[in-house]
């Protein structure tokens, strides 16, 4: 199936500190490109795969797992490591789930991650009902596009695949247990009013990984997908600021390569 316009997987080549950042469940890398372009413009190299099962259409999700997702993002982090001296992990929402397993499973490897409206579980009666229901039903309504900025959109599915979703709630169990792993400097920025991420899932990570460099931000003006919402700039300014005092020595503070 052809990638929908604007999901496509984003690459740029810049210097020696690397930012993967990871999109959302049923999302694509449309929600993280101004992001991934304000850190290339500023010198990074970016890297933001596109998600298997994801920027085409539902049905494909239905065929994939969080271990394929994962791998994904795991493999990308990989090349990152190959070309760069330094590497940080910048997630969105189920993005954020799969950035701290990458944290707890690469270690130093990862010199710090940015969490927006990290999703840590699947909330309610459907959580217990999928295991069940998912064979009955294909999918159910979608999640995609909750912005507060008029006229901006997420370029996502308006459905959500329930085998995937299934997976999804094995993805954050797997994830959850892992979290005292989990030790680099860590930003933190969620959404009060966030549709479809309670606060208890930022709160919930935060008190239980084993981070001591931790910074908390409320996105105020902003619902769940903050990466294109009100609240963007603050969050591409915070996360270049995160970047720039971990590793002073490759960026200088135009946020570009030292010495060029």
């Amino acid at each position: 199936m052809p990638v929908l316009p604007g999901a496509e997987p984003y690459r740029h080549e810049g210097g020696e500190v690397g930012v993967l950042l990871c999109h959302g469940f049923t999302g694509s890398p449309q929600s993280m490109r101004p992001w991934a372009e304000y850190l290339a413009e500023r010198g990074l190299s970016v890297s933001v795969p596109l998600l298997p099962g994801h920027g085409t259409r539902w049905q494909d999700m239905q065929l994939t797992t969080w271990h394929d997702w994962y791998a994904e993002v795991d493999r990308a982090l990989r090349e990152l490591q190959e070309r760069c001296r330094t590497v940080f992990v910048f997630g969105l929402s189920m993005g954020g789930a799969l950035t701290l397993r990458l944290a707890a499973q690469h270690g130093d490897a990862v010199r710090g991650i940015v969490l927006v409206n990290p999703a840590n579980k699947v909330h309610g009666l459907a959580a217990h009902a999928l295991p069940v229901v998912r064979h009955l039903v294909p999918s159910t309504k979608g999640i995609a596009s909750d912005i507060a900025k008029e006229g901006v959109t997420e370029v996502g599915y308006d459905r959500v695949p329930l085998h995937a979703a299934h997976s999804l709630r094995r993805l954050f169990q797997t994830v959850d247990a892992q979290l005292p792993q989990v030790t680099q400097p860590v930003v933190l920025l969620h959404s009060p009013q966030d549709h479809v991420v309670p606060p208890a899932d930022s709160a919930r990570i935060l008190s239980r990984i084993s981070s001591t460099d931790v910074k908390e931000i409320l996105l105020e003006q902003s619902y769940h997908v903050a990466t294109l919402d009100h609240d963007a700039e603050r969050i591409f300014d915070e996360s270049l600021a995160f970047v720039e005092r971990l590793a002073p020595d490759l960026v200088d503070g135009k946020g570009s390569r030292s010495g060029g």
